[in-house]
């Protein structure tokens, strides 16, 4: 990943339905594929500084995604769904050690 700065790394990576989050040692990024034909693709980078609280929902019995809520200081909200297998626990963990 080319947006890198000197001594960011990649923390973990997952793909969502259709885009993909990426947790580094300084941010997260978000990889939204748009379009029908999904060659536009926007690149945002939200820093961990600006987190004001993040939330999660573990798959249930019936329900086979789990679901991640952050919110950040400027009132914005993002929410991400996770097939089912992906850790959300260990994503919130990940969180927690650069905004606490």
């Amino acid at each position: 990943m080319n947006f890198l700065i000197r001594d960011e790394d990649i923390i973990q990576a997952f793909e969502t339905i259709r885009d993909q989050v990426v947790f580094t040692t300084k941010r997260i990024f978000v990889i939204n594929v748009q379009g029908v034909t999904g060659k536009k693709i926007a690149y945002i980078s939200y820093p961990y500084s600006k987190i004001q609280y993040f939330g999660i929902e573990t798959a249930g019995m019936l329900d086979i995604d789990s679901e991640l809520i952050i919110a950040f200081n400027d009132g914005n909200k993002l929410t991400f769904d996770f097939k089912k297998g992906v850790d959300i626990i260990e994503i919130s963990k990940t969180i927690s050690e650069f905004i606490l």
